[in-house]
Order: structure tokens, then C-alpha cells, then sequence
């Protein structure tokens, strides 16, 4: 990684420069876990890149520029060129570098993988509700289906019989899905995996993940950053931490 700013850039703050010449850019949020699936990418690929780090809760004027939408990640080129959306982020870095591929080649094991994706697809809104509920007590319907959902991905662990999503090495599928399951225990939400033995396996193989183990959050700090700055701000959370 080239370099990470050293503050969140905010409304007022001057436009960084054109991107170097053999260099990605990427605007994220430390917090973020839609940009770190992006981080984890670039991170796996061992892509050149530095990092931006916008203020979701005050954001500079012209990052919606960068995305009208006024989330990250974004990944910017020396081109100029603007690709936005985590997942498009994602296969838009595993096709346009060279080097270790997270994709399959093989069509059908690349819908599989996509399969998969489709089975999460509730989890982070799930996620997001238990966060944005005042009162954990009344959570016990949101665990529910939280433990619903953890079962059908045990299942495709079962089935598969591979320590991963899509085989026994980690690719694209564990990376996209990863982030949600690193903040379970700063969301005090690990009960939810607690019947889903191959579940809790595949999570202690991806802490030790070389890409997962460098970009790992403090679970305090994240706690922290949870508890100030998102229960009273419901309209940070529109990047979904």
C-alpha cells in the first residue's frame, strides 16, 4: 500500500491530485465494511494503491464527483477512470491486474460463487438493523433470522467439504462476505454462529489469512466507533457498517 491518509477528508477539504502513474486509488472509511472488501483485494493481489478516507458523516463536495451516490468505495485510476459499488470493485481488480486470480476461471464454479453471494445478501441489512435497534432486548427476532441465514451458508460448507466457500484456498467469494463476520463480536452477535460448527472453522482459517490478518480491526476501537458516532447518527450508516 502506498499510503493511507492520516484523517477522513470532509466537507471543504481540497480535491487529492490526479492518481500516479502505476498506483490505484481508493476512497474508503476505516470502518467501513463495503471498502473492505475492496482493501481486501488490493490487499490479496498485492496491488499498488493508496488509500483516501472520506467523512461519511460530512462529506467533501466534490467526492460526489467520484460517486453521485456519496459512498465508498471508489476506486479512481491514473486514467481517471471511476468504478464504483464493493462487489464491482472487486471483480473489476481481480480482471484488470495481473497475478494471483480470486475469481474461478470455470464458468460454472464462478456462478457458484455468485450463488453463494446471493445467500448472504441479507446479512448486512440484518446486521445493520440489530446495530440501529436502541433496545438489544428486542433483538431476539433479528438473531433468529441471523442464525437462519449463518445456517444455509454451514450448509454450503457441508456440502462442499472444503474449509472455504469455493475450495480449499481462499478466493473472491470469502473476501466478499469476510467483513460481516469480522464485526459479529464487536456487534456482541457471535451466539449467532455458535450452531454452526464449520461456520466458526471457516472463520479461524480466514483470521490467519495473510490479506484478512493485516487488515484486521481492533474490536475495542470498533466498538467505540459504533456506539459514538453511529446509535445517535442513523443516516451514517448508509455505508452499512
Amino acid at each position: 500500500m502506498s499510503g493511507v491518509s492520516a484523517r477522513s477528508l470532509a466537507k471543504g477539504s481540497a480535491a487529492p491530485g490526479p492518481v500516479p502513474e502505476g498506483l490505484i486509488r481508493v476512497y474508503s472509511m476505516r470502518f467501513c465494511p463495503f471498502a473492505e472488501r475492496t482493501l481486501l483485494v488490493l490487499k490479496a493481489k498485492g496491488i499498488r494503491h493508496e488509500v483516501i478516507n472520506i467523512n461519511l458523516k460530512n462529506k467533501p463536495e466534490w467526492f460526489f464527483k467520484k460517486n453521485p451516490a456519496g459512498l465508498v468505495p471508489v476506486l479512481e485510476n491514473s486514467k481517471g477512470q471511476l468504478i464504483c459499488e464493493s462487489a464491482i470493485t472487486c471483480e473489476y481488480l481481480d480482471e484488470a491486474y495481473p497475478g494471483k486470480k480470486l475469481l474461478p476461471g470455470d464458468p460454472y464454479e464462478k456462478a457458484c460463487q455468485k450463488m453463494v453471494f446471493e445467500l448472504f445478501s441479507k446479512v448486512p441489512s440484518l446486521a445493520i438493523t440489530f446495530m440501529r435497534t436502541p433496545n438489544k432486548e428486542d433483538c431476539a427476532g433479528l438473531k433468529e433470522e441471523l442464525r437462519k441465514e449463518f445456517s444455509k451458508l454451514e450448509e454450503v460448507l457441508t456440502n462442499k467439504k472444503t474449509t472455504f466457500f469455493g475450495g480449499n484456498s481462499v478466493s473472491m467469494i470469502d473476501y466478499l462476505v469476510w467483513p460481516w463476520f469480522e464485526r459479529l463480536e464487536a456487534l456482541e452477535l457471535n451466539e449467532c454462529v455458535d450452531h454452526t460448527p464449520k461456520l466458526k472453522l471457516w472463520m479461524a482459517a480466514m483470521r490467519e489469512d495473510p490479506a484478512v490478518s493485516a487488515l484486521l480491526l481492533d474490536v475495542k476501537a470498533l466498538k467505540g466507533f459504533i456506539d459514538l458516532y453511529l446509535q445517535n447518527s442513523p443516516e451514517a450508516c448508509d455505508y452499512g457498517l
